[in-house]
């Protein structure tokens, strides 16, 4: 499977707490952080509840 980098690039301040509990869950510890996981649907899922906060490239 391919793999997903996601980074986080805007602050969950004045977003929903459900928002920030995605950040967490996909790994992410700080602004600019960055993670790498697998292209599964319930990973695109996440990125879909928060694609206004992270960036994402696909990766090998």
């Amino acid at each position: 499977m391919s793999k997903l980098h996601i980074t986080w690039k805007k602050s969950t301040i004045g977003y929903s707490r459900d928002q920030a509990k995605v950040i967490k869950s996909l790994g992410l510890r700080r602004l600019n952080h960055s993670v790498s996981r697998e292209d599964t649907p319930i990973i695109r899922g996440m990125i879909q509840k928060v694609r206004h906060l992270v960036d994402v490239t696909l990766g090998e």
